[in-house]
């Protein structure tokens, strides 16, 4: 989803060519959860009279931002280490999670039907698998009638928070990966055709049959791609569903991570599903402009307590209420008012 713009709700526009509103709250980063921050804006400006500007300009560019001090809050997929934080003056939270998916496009196989684990995975994006009947497939899928026609591979070509979570798992469920590619936002890719964007590996995988991807899930069921199941950490195979990403979220050791720093990929329990992520908010800690940044943290309590429902109608997942605890913990004691 490349939502390269900007959202301004309802009244977030200068009070004259030289003044803006003194409560406005503006932020800047990461394009995934753009379209729930645009609907939570528009819910919260109704209610209190308040805007939000927010630019969906990746999560590089909000790194940069909230590091320049040019917007209120920040935010980021790819969540930065504590010592980072310290160094910028800045506190990190989750706000909200998705997920990332493998898709297909296989004659006769249906949403949800295969499963893959994390090594079969990662051997295809390695090009040590090449044909849909490979042993490893079939073993995983000994029901479903799988041609002998080569895969395709379709990934990413540009940097990408979905691709860093991606490879993360890879290189937690497969040694061979880990020692050859790694993880990162872009990496060296063995073999595939590169798309940009989730739009790019959708179209490409919709238009290309035998072929494989990945992307954030509420791409996939909106535009009615066919996702596969995974073997989790415990062994299980499992759907990607709201519960199996609640389940990896609720297994993660929130509380004892400096930052909030946790990736939710490989996550323990039987109902987790392995390719979970966070989308993150970076706020300094002692803010020029301190009126705003209170306006900010009112506004992600509120969406804490009111938005959930928004986030799920458009396929993200709140996060868990024993978190948002600790969250407003973190608040209390670390963003000056």
């Amino acid at each position: 989803m490349n939502f390269l713009k900007t959202i301004v709700a309802a009244g977030m526009v200068a009070a004259s060519t030289t003044a803006a509103f003194a409560a406005d709250i503006t932020g800047a980063g990461a394009t995934f959860p753009f379209p729930i921050y645009s609907k939570w804006a528009d819910a919260y400006k109704k209610e209190t009279g308040n805007g939000l500007n927010y630019q969906s300009i990746g999560s590089g560019g909000g790194i940069k931002q909230i590091q320049a001090k040019t917007v209120t809050f920040g935010a980021s997929d790819a969540p930065l280490k504590a010592e980072q934080l310290e160094k910028d003056g800045l506190v990190q939270w989750p706000m909200v999670m998705g997920a990332i998916v493998p898709v297909v496009n296989l004659e006769g196989v249906k949403p949800g039907e295969m499963v893959f684990d994390g090594e079969t995975l990662a051997s295809i994006y390695l090009g040590k698998i090449t044909k849909w009947d490979d042993a490893a497939i079939k073993k995983l899928n000994p029901n479903l009638k799988l041609p002998s026609d080569a895969i395709t591979v379709v990934r990413r070509s540009d940097g990408s928070g979905t691709t860093f979570n991606f490879t993360n798992y890879l290189a937690k469920a497969s040694a061979d990966w880990k020692s050859k590619v790694g993880e990162g936002t872009a990496v060296e890719w063995p073999v595939g055709v590169g798309a940009k964007g989730n739009e790019g590996v959708s179209g490409n995988i919709s238009q290309t049959k035998n072929s494989i991807g990945y992307v954030e899930y509420a791409y996939a069921k909106q535009n009615k791609l066919t996702y596969t199941g995974l073997i989790n950490k415990a062994g299980k195979p499992v759907q990607p569903t709201v519960e199996a990403f609640q389940a990896a979220a609720s297994n993660a050791d929130w509380a004892k991570a400096p930052g909030y720093y946790v990736i939710l990929t490989d996550q323990p329990g039987e109902k987790s599903w392995p390719i979970t992520a966070a989308t993150f908010i970076l706020m300094h800690k002692d803010a020029t402009d301190k009126a705003a940044s209170q306006e900010a943290i009112k506004f992600f309590r509120w969406a804490f307590k009111s938005g959930g429902k928004a986030a799920e109608e458009l396929d993200y997942i709140p996060m868990p209420e024993g978190v948002v605890t600790l969250i407003e913990k973190t608040w209390a004691a670390e963003i000056k008012s």
